[in-house]
């Protein structure tokens, strides 16, 4: 018998299977066996539990694990982030390495769906096999990643990829998050990204592991690469001094070079201690997360609505309510 599906929203996944697989109703059982083996079904599967906290999803967390190198890519908006994932891909493409890439996007404050869809600007890696792209919501995040983002992380891990490839929203100084889950978190600036006053400011620039100065071929590239080399000095350890890499993504140019100090910094960080503090913070959210369930802040806007009709709402008196429930 022949099964006739419509496919509105094909364009969306990763292939015709796994849109198959999604309008059909043909469900997937991820295992890490499955997951192991690369089954991109699977692994789209298994992600898709961790997101919408799946009764099976735990279970099957505890059974995986995985080494892969976990590179954070972030930045103020316009800096070019996206154009450098697609450089790095296919660099690394070209080296027959796997490569997953997480892209996180704003999400709309209604439904909590992504908004801009990070793999419309990614269309030259779909037809690659060995590269899987996955879009994230960051469903009102603060820190620019997704709710989800540890776990699904360790999803891809397990299905041994060599370098899984975050970029953030790009949503400015609050993205911080990204140092407590990348091995390696890129900070990607352009020459117009503001005087040196308000780079010492930044707070995002005290994340980071490796500088970029993207769009090089504008004016000003040498001299703000060059104050963010004596900020790197400044901040330099014993065994790390953060390099500034040159790069023109769209031309791929200085991508090999940004390749080899994101190897460098991986081999650094594997025999450095605040990999320990690395794990704490993944450990902390997880356990906040976990004291979270079943706080669902739809049903927080509804209960609020009410309240405020009422003219009975106090913000402060609310919460305590909240927490009082919970203990």
């Amino acid at each position: 018998m022949l099964q006739v599906c419509l496919f509105p929203k094909a364009n969306l996944y990763r292939n015709i299977s796994t849109a198959i697989s999604y309008i059909c109703g043909v469900t997937m059982i991820p295992t890490p066996e499955l997951l192991a083996a690369g089954n991109e079904k699977a692994i789209a599967r298994a992600i898709t539990w961790v997101e919408n906290n799946h009764p099976q999803a735990q279970d099957l967390l505890k059974k995986l694990s995985g080494n892969s190198s976990v590179i954070g890519i972030t930045g103020p908006p316009g800096a070019g982030k996206s154009s450098l994932v697609n450089a790095l891909a296919k660099y690394w493409s070209s080296q027959n390495q796997k490569i997953a890439i997480v892209a996180v996007d704003p999400s709309s404050v209604f439904n909590y769906g992504s908004l801009l869809g990070d793999r419309l600007r990614m269309q030259s890696l779909f037809l690659m096999p060995n590269i899987f792209i996955r879009s994230l919501s960051s469903r009102g995040s603060l820190g620019g990643l997704s709710g989800s983002i540890i776990e699904v992380v360790d999803v891809l891990k397990h299905a041994q990829f060599d370098k899984i490839i975050i970029e953030t929203v790009g949503v400015g100084q609050s993205e911080v998050e990204i140092a407590g889950l990348a091995d390696t978190t890129i900070v990607v600036s352009v020459p117009e990204s503001g005087d040196e006053i308000q780079t010492l400011k930044s707070g995002i620039m005290e994340i980071a592991d490796i500088f970029v100065v993207n769009k090089s071929d504008r004016d000003g590239a040498g001299a703000f690469a060059s104050h963010l080399q004596k900020l790197a000095h400044i901040r330099a350890t014993e065994n790390w001094e953060i390099p500034v890499i040159l790069t023109n993504a769209m031309a791929e140019k200085g991508i090999l070079e940004l390749s080899e100090a994101i190897d460098q910094h991986r081999t650094f960080n594997l025999n450095n201690e605040t990999i320990n503090d690395l794990f704490a913070e993944k450990a902390y959210t997880l356990i906040q997360k976990h004291k979270m369930q079943g706080i669902q802040i739809l049903s927080l806007r509804n209960e609020i609505s009410t309240l405020r009709n009422n003219h009975t709402f106090n913000l402060y008196a609310y919460v305590e309510s909240k927490l009082n429930l919970n203990e």
